[in-house]
């Protein structure tokens, strides 16, 4: 499945309004560990069809990082039913990423 860049135009439908669980990838183009954590999360997106995958730039979408209180990145969120589910911040490796957020 594709990742989808998220933004405050497309926030509601692409996350609030999903059907499936929504993990966000909050992230900056700076960010050393984010773009060590991209191509995991994109992989994650492809073996899970069951949840939809979502990048948020936090410099270009400040907003959507003050709602979820990003104070440090690379920071994954799943999002069910509109409410955060689970939060993890920092880099993991791709099974334990899965394990925290998906397990």
């Amino acid at each position: 499945m594709a990742v989808t860049v998220v933004n405050r135009d497309n926030f509601e439908e692409k996350v609030l309004k999903s059907q499936k669980p929504v993990l966000l990838d909050f992230w900056a183009v700076w960010c050393g560990p984010c773009k060590m954590l991209s191509p995991i999360v994109d992989e994650i997106g492809e073996e899970h069809p069951e949840i939809v995958v979502g990048k948020v730039n936090v410099d270009e979408e400040p907003e959507l990082a003050d709602r979820f209180g990003v104070t440090a990145i690379p920071m994954l969120v799943l999002v069910k039913e509109g409410k955060v589910a689970k939060t993890v911040v920092g880099y993991r490796p791709k099974e334990q990423a899965v394990a925290e957020l998906l397990g």
